[in-house]
C-alpha cells in the first residue's frame, strides 16, 4: 500500500507540477522491490523458524535479489514504450474549472490558451505548456490572429459580423501599415503540433503570401484581420504552411512627426467607449500624458505607466468585475494586479479616452528557441516552439500616414516589434526613446500563459517563490521513508525502551509491562494466544516453538508475582535477561 501511494504521489506531482518524475519512478521501483524481497525473506525465515547467520550468509540472498531487481529495471528502461495512451487530464480539469467557476466578482480559474470568447475578461488561470506550433524564423516577432474593437466594460466584442473575402493564389491583401514603413522580406514555415485545432492563420506582421496544400483557401476579414483556413470548402486547421512577409521597422522620429488628424472611419470605429465608463480613467490618462505634445510620446507614456506605479503581474486570485463594475477601472484603481488582458485592455481604453485610435490584438508571443542556426549560412533560421503558455494580447495604436503600430504594456514583456532611431537626431531625442528597444526579460518571464480570452504567462511578479520542487520532493520522500521505517520498527524500539527501563527498575509494575509487551509481540509475530488457552499452556507452546524454557520461567514468575504478590529483585534481574533473549528470538 505504501508503494502504491508513493507511485500515485509521484504521478500527481509529474502531471500537475513542473516536477519531472521519470527518475523518481525508477528509483521507487528499485527501492520498493528490494524492500519487498527483504520483507518476504524475513517472513519466510520467521515462519520456518530458520536459524540464519546474517553476517556470514547475507550475501547469499542480498546479491541475487539486487541483481534481479536491477536487471528487471534495465530491461524496462531500455525496452520500447508506447506513447501516452490517455489524454492529458490537465486541459480537461482546467476546462471543467472554467465552466464551474466564475461568479460575479469571483476569481474563477479559466482555460489556458487561445480562445474566441472575450466578452467577459478576468479571473485566474493555470499553466499549460502544451505545444501549439513550431516555426523556423530569422527574428522573433508577434504571431497575430485577430483584433477586436468594441469594449463593453466587461470585455471585447466585434463591431460587425465577419465579412470574409477569398484571397487569390495565397496572396493576402491585409495592410496594417503603409508603404512608407521600412520593411525586410522574410519567410517562415509554421508546423502545428499534436491535435491543435485553430482554423485560422497564425501570422507575423507584414504577411503577403501563404503557401499550403492544394485545395486550400484563405478567407480574410479585413475588420478583424482574421484569416480563416478552408480545405475543400470546409473550415479546417492546417498541419503546416509557409508564409512570406515583410517585417516592418518603425522609425521613431517619423512616429513623433505623425499627424493628429485621423480618417473619420478610423476615428469612429477605434475610439469607441461605453457610455458608463468611469470618468476617472480618462482623467488619469490626461494626467499621465499632460507633458507630451505628440501622439507617439503619449502612447509611450501610457505604456510606461504600468511599470512605474505599483502594478503587479499576477495570474492567481485575479478578480472578475462585479455586475456594476468596469473591468479597466477595477484594474487601474483597485486590484492593480493581473496579466496581459488587464494591461492591454487598460491601455487601449486609456488611449481612446485621449481620442487616439487603438485596438486590442490577440495571438502568441515568439515562444522558446529549441534550435538555432538551421542551415548554417547567412540565411539560417532559428526554430521556436510556441505553446499555450505563449498566448498573449497586446495593443495597436494608429498613426496617420504610418498605420497600426504594436505596443506592449504588460509587465515583464518586451515589444517584439522593431523600432529604429535616427542616429543623427539621437542627442535631440527625449529620454523616452530607449523604451521601444526594451531589453528582453528572461525568456518573456517564462512566457505568458493565457486563459480563455487571450491569456497570459507564467511569470508572476506579485510573489516570486524560488522553490526547488525537486528538493521538496526528495525531502518529502525521505520523511515518508523514515516514518515507514519507524512504523515497521516500532516493536524493536519499544523493546529497547523497556530494556533501558529494566536497568534501573526491577519492580512488579515494570515486569508486568514487559510481560504484556511480550504477549503483544508474540501475537504480532503470528503466535497469538487463544481465548481458551491458559498462560501456562501458551508458554509451553512458545517454548516448543523456540526450543527453550524461557517463556515458561517468565510466565511462572509472572503468575507468582500477580497472585501471590511475590517479588524477588534478584530473580527479577535474572528473568530480565531471559526476557531479552526471548525478544531477540522473536524479532530474529
Amino acid at each position: 500500500m505504501f508503494i502504491l501511494f508513493t507511485i500515485i504521489y509521484l504521478t500527481v506531482l509529474d502531471t500537475f507540477t513542473v516536477y519531472d518524475a521519470d527518475g523518481a519512478i525508477v528509483r521507487t521501483f528499485i527501492i520498493s522491490f528490494v524492500s519487498l524481497g527483504m520483507a518476504n525473506l524475513f517472513k519466510e525465515v520467521d515462519r520456518e523458524s530458520i536459524r540464519f547467520a546474517w553476517t556470514k550468509n547475507s550475501w547469499i540472498w542480498i546479491f541475487p535479489l539486487i541483481a534481479v531487481v536491477f536487471f528487471s529495471t534495465l530491461i524496462g528502461y531500455a525496452a520500447p514504450k508506447y506513447d501516452p495512451q490517455w489524454p492529458d487530464p490537465v486541459p480537461f480539469l482546467k476546462s471543467a474549472a472554467e465552466q464551474a467557476g466564475g461568479g460575479e466578482g469571483g476569481s474563477s480559474v479559466r482555460r489556458v490558451g487561445y480562445g474566441e470568447d472575450d466578452s467577459r475578461l478576468g479571473g485566474s488561470f493555470v499553466q499549460d505548456y502544451t505545444p501549439v506550433f513550431q516555426a523556423a524564423v530569422k527574428d522573433e516577432h508577434y504571431w497575430r490572429i485577430e483584433t477586436k474593437d468594441v469594449y463593453t466594460g466587461k470585455g471585447w466584442e466585434r463591431s460587425a459580423e465577419p465579412n470574409y473575402e477569398t484571397q487569390v493564389n495565397g496572396y493576402i491583401a491585409l495592410d496594417t501599415f503603409s508603404d512608407n514603413v521600412k520593411t525586410e522580406k522574410h519567410d517562415t514555415v509554421v508546423e502545428f503540433q499534436g491535435n491543435t485545432m485553430i482554423e485560422k492563420l497564425v501570422y507575423p506582421y507584414g504577411i503577403s503570401q501563404v503557401e499550403a496544400g492544394e485545395a486550400t483557401a484563405f478567407l480574410l476579414d479585413q475588420n478583424s484581420g482574421e484569416i480563416r483556413t478552408r480545405v475543400n470548402n470546409v473550415d479546417r486547421s492546417l498541419a503546416e504552411y509557409s508564409i512570406t512577409y515583410d517585417m516592418p521597422s518603425f522609425a521613431i522620429d517619423e512616429l513623433r512627426k505623425a499627424s493628429l488628424e485621423d480618417p473619420t472611419a478610423i476615428n469612429d470605429q477605434y475610439t469607441q467607449l461605453p457610455e458608463n465608463l468611469p470618468a476617472r480613467i480618462g482623467e488619469l490618462a490626461k494626467e499621465i500624458t499632460s507633458s507630451d505634445n505628440n501622439r507617439y510620446d503619449r502612447v509611450r507614456a501610457i505604456e510606461n505607466y504600468f511599470g512605474q506605479n505599483g502594478f503587479q503581474y499576477q495570474t492567481s486570485d485575479v478578480p472578475i468585475p462585479k455586475e456594476n463594475q468596469d473591468y479597466v477601472d477595477q484594474f487601474l484603481f483597485e486590484s492593480k494586479a493581473g496579466y496581459c488582458d488587464n494591461y492591454s485592455t487598460s491601455m487601449v481604453v486609456m488611449l481612446r479616452t485621449l481620442d487616439i485610435p487603438a485596438r486590442w490584438v490577440k495571438g502568441f508571443t515568439s515562444g522558446e528557441k529549441i534550435a538555432d542556426n538551421i542551415g548554417g549560412t547567412d540565411e539560417s533560421y532559428d526554430v521556436y516552439e510556441v505553446t499555450n503558455a505563449n498566448a498573449h494580447s497586446w495593443v495597436e495604436a494608429y498613426f496617420p500616414g504610418i498605420g497600426w503600430v504594436p505596443f506592449e504594456p504588460t509587465q515583464g514583456f518586451s515589444n517584439l516589434t522593431d523600432f529604429e532611431i535616427n542616429l543623427e537626431n539621437l542627442e535631440e531625442q527625449d529620454d523616452t526613446l530607449q523604451a521601444p528597444e526594451q531589453e528582453k526579460p528572461e525568456k518573456e518571464l517564462k512566457q505568458e500563459e493565457e486563459k480563455d480570452t487571450a491569456p497570459a504567462a507564467e511569470n508572476n511578479t506579485t510573489m516570486k517563490l524560488d522553490i526547488n520542487w525537486g528538493y521538496v520532493a526528495i525531502g518529502i520522500g525521505i520523511i515518508m521513508i523514515l516514518a515507514f521505517l519507524l512504523y515497521r520498527k516500532r516493536y524493536q524500539l519499544r523493546a529497547m525502551m523497556l530494556s533501558v527501563k529494566f536497568r534501573s527498575k526491577h519492580d512488579a509494575k515494570t515486569y508486568q509491562e514487559a510481560y504484556h509487551y511480550l504477549l503483544k509481540l508474540l501475537s504480532y509475530s503470528g503466535l497469538p494466544r487463544s481465548s481458551n488457552q491458559t498462560l501456562r499452556e501458551y508458554a509451553k507452546r512458545i517454548d516448543s516453538r523456540y526450543s527453550s524454557d524461557e517463556m515458561g520461567q517468565l510466565t511462572d514468575y509472572y503468575e507468582r508475582m500477580l497472585y501471590n504478590n511475590e517479588i524477588n529483585e534478584t530473580e527479577t534481574k535474572k528473568l530480565t535477561q531471559l526476557w531479552k533473549n526471548l525478544i531477540k528470538r522473536i524479532m530474529a
